[in-house]
C-alpha cells in the first residue's frame, strides 16, 4: 500500500487508524516517522514519504514519533493472510528466529539461500531481516524499560542485544531518547503501571471493530483445566517459550486487550506477545473481512449485528492439533476431560501465585512414548493420536509459523483418522489460514439450514466461493447463530 501515495496521504489527513501498521509516514522536514492516525497536525503532502515497515523508516534515518508511538501499531494483516515466502519469513522474525538462529537459520527454515531471503524481504519491506529484527528488539527494549524495574543492562540482553553499547545506541537512534530518559518519562506518566517483580503489564492494540464474545467465549468454554482458566474477567493460560515459561492474563478492553505477563525469562517477551496476538487474531483487518462478507445478503445481518468477529487461534500449533484429535466426535466437556488427563499425566508442573494454573501442555516429544492403552479413547482414535504426536516429534509434520499451509494439509490428510473437519480446523486455528472452511461441521450446517443457505457440504462450498479469502471468518459468524457457551463472553 505504501506505493499508493494518494491513498496514503488521504489516510494520514483523515487520521484513519484502520491503516495503522499497513504503512508508516516519514516526515522529511522533522526526521520522524508516524503511524497514519498520529494526532498531530498532518504535514504537507510534499513533506511526506511512505514506508512499508518501521524498520525501513529507521534504516532511512528517521526516528519514532513520541506522540503516536508507531512502534506500538498493530502488525500488518498481510502476514497472517498470506502463505508465501515473505509472509512466512515475517511470522518467523516475529517469533524471534533471527535473534536465536540468525539470518542463515531463517533462510534454512524456508528452504532458500540467505541471499535470496534478504533480496525478497528487502524488495517488499524496504529493509532486510536484520533490520526488521533490530526494530523488533528496539520495541521490546522500550516495553521492558517502561514496564519493568529490570536494571537497564539486563534489559539490553533480555531484548536480544549483544551488548549494552549497541542497546544504548539503538534506543537513542530509534526513539531520540536514552534508555534512562525513556524510563524517567514513563515514571512521570500518570498512566504508567507500577512494575511488579517478574510481571509485565501492557496493552495489545488492534484494529477496530472487535467483537470479543466468540473470541473469549470459545477460549473460556474449551479451556483445559490446569493449562487455561477464566478468572476475574480475563482468560489466563500457561505458555511454553524458548527460554522458559510464562503465564498470561488477557482481558478485552475498549480499544485494546489488557495483557499481564509473568515470565520466567524476560528474553521471551517478544515471542510471548506475538503468540498472544496470534491467539486473539489481533492483526486482522476487520473492515476488509466484513466488507467482503456483507456482500452476501444472507451474511449481512449477522455481520451488522456483531462486526469485527475474530478467528480464535492458538499459542502452540502442536498443542491445538492434539486437542483437535481429542475433540473428534465428542462434546466440548469430554474434550476438556481427555486433554486434562493428558496434561496431568505428561505435562510439566508450574507455580501460579495469581490463580489456578498448574501445568504446561506437554510437547510432542513428551507424548511420543505414551502408552496407547492408557488412553480412555476408542482404539481408532488412539492410533490417530499416537501417529500425530510421532509425526510432530520427528518433524515429518510441521505446524509452525513457517509452515506451508497446503503442504501441512496434505501431510495431515495422509495420517490415519484425519478427515476434512480435523484438517480444516487445524488449518484455521493452528496454521492461521483465514480461508479455512468447515462445510461438514454440524454447527455450520445447522446455521446454513436455518439461514436458507445450501446445507450439503459441496453446495455450501460452492456458495462460499464469494466469501473467499475470508471463509474462516464466515464460519465464526455462522457458529455465532447457535446459543452455545463458545459464542458468549463469560460472566
Amino acid at each position: 500500500m505504501h506505493t499508493d501515495t494518494e491513498r496514503c496521504v488521504r489516510a494520514v489527513q483523515s487520521k484513519d487508524s484502520r491503516f495503522d501498521g499497513w504503512f508508516f509516514t516519514a516526515v522529511l522536514t522533522t526526521g520522524i516517522y508516524c503511524r497514519p492516525s498520529c494526532p498531530v497536525v498532518p504535514p504537507k503532502p510534499e513533506n511526506m514519504t511512505f514506508y512499508p515497515s518501521a524498520a525501513a523508516c529507521q534504516q532511512a534515518g528517521f526516528r519514532a514519533c513520541k506522540r503516536c508511538r508507531p512502534d506500538t501499531s498493530p502488525g500488518s494483516p498481510e502476514w497472517n493472510a498470506r502463505a508465501d515466502t515473505v509472509a512466512r519469513a515475517m511470522r518467523l522474525i516475529g517469533d524471534g528466529v533471527v535473534d536465536r538462529e540468525g539470518v542463515p537459520g531463517l533462510a534454512a527454515r524456508l528452504g532458500y539461500s540467505t541471499r535470496q531471503i534478504e533480496r525478497q524481504i528487502g524488495a517488499e519491506l524496504g529493509a532486510g531481516p536484520l533490520a526488521l529484527a533490530r526494530a523488533q528488539r528496539a520495541q521490546t527494549a522500550r516495553l521492558l524499560i517502561e514496564t519493568t524495574a529490570l536494571p537497564l543492562a539486563e534489559v539490553a540482553f533480555a531484548a536480544g542485544f549483544s551488548s549494552v553499547r549497541t542497546f544504548n545506541e539503538t534506543v537513542r537512534e530509534v526513539f531520540a531518547l536514552a534508555p534512562g530518559e525513556l524510563r524517567a518519562r514513563a515514571a512521570r506518566s500518570a498512566a504508567a503501571p507500577v512494575p511488579a517483580p517478574g510481571v509485565i503489564t501492557l496493552r495489545l492494540p488492534y484494529r477496530e471493530p472487535l467483537d470479543p464474545s466468540n473470541l473469549f467465549g470459545h477460549l473460556a468454554a474449551t479451556a483445559v483445566p490446569g493449562v487455561e482458566e477464566w478468572r476475574d474477567g480475563a482468560y489466563r493460560r500457561t505458555l511454553r517459550l524458548p527460554h522458559g515459561h510464562a503465564t498470561v492474563a488477557l482481558a478485552p478492553r475498549p480499544g485494546h486487550i489488557a495483557c499481564r505477563l509473568a515470565l520466567t525469562d524476560p528474553r521471551d517477551l517478544t515471542i510471548a506477545i506475538n503468540r498472544c496476538r496470534r491467539l486473539l487474531d489481533l492483526d486482522a483487518d476487520p473492515v476488509a473481512v466484513d466488507e467482503r462478507l456483507r456482500a452476501d445478503p444472507v451474511l449481512r445481518p449477522l455481520v451488522d449485528a456483531a462486526p469485527g468477529r475474530r478467528v480464535p487461534g492458538t499459542v502452540d500449533a502442536a498443542e491445538f492439533a492434539v486437542r483437535a484429535v481429542l475433540g473428534q466426535q465428542v462434546s466440548t466437556a469430554a474434550a476438556r476431560t481427555h486433554a486434562a488427563r493428558l496434561v496431568r499425566a505428561h505435562g510439566e508442573s508450574i507455580m501460579d501465585p495469581e490463580g489456578g494454573l498448574t501445568h504446561l501442555f506437554p510437547p510432542p516429544a513428551a507424548l511420543a512414548g505414551l502408552d496407547p492403552e492408557a488412553l480412555a479413547l476408542p482404539r481408532s482414535r488412539r492410533t490417530t493420536l499416537t501417529t500425530l504426536v510421532t509425526a510432530l516429534a520427528d518433524g515429518s509434520l510441521g505446524l509452525g509459523v513457517d509452515s506451508d499451509w497446503e503442504e501441512a494439509r496434505a501431510v495431515l490428510h495422509a495420517l490415519p483418522g484425519f478427515g476434512p473437519w480435523t484438517v480444516e480446523v487445524i488449518a484455521m486455528r493452528a496454521l492461521g489460514d483465514p480461508d479455512a472452511f468447515l462445510p461438514g461441521d454440524l454447527g455450520v450446517r445447522r446455521a446454513a439450514h436455518a439461514l436458507g443457505l445450501p446445507a450439503t457440504p459441496a453446495a455450501l462450498t460452492a456458495h462460499a466461493a464469494g466469501w473467499r479469502p475470508w471463509r474462516a471468518y464466515a464460519v465464526q459468524y455462522l457458529w455465532a447463530t447457535d446459543d452455545h457457551p463458545v459464542n458468549h463472553l463469560p460472566s
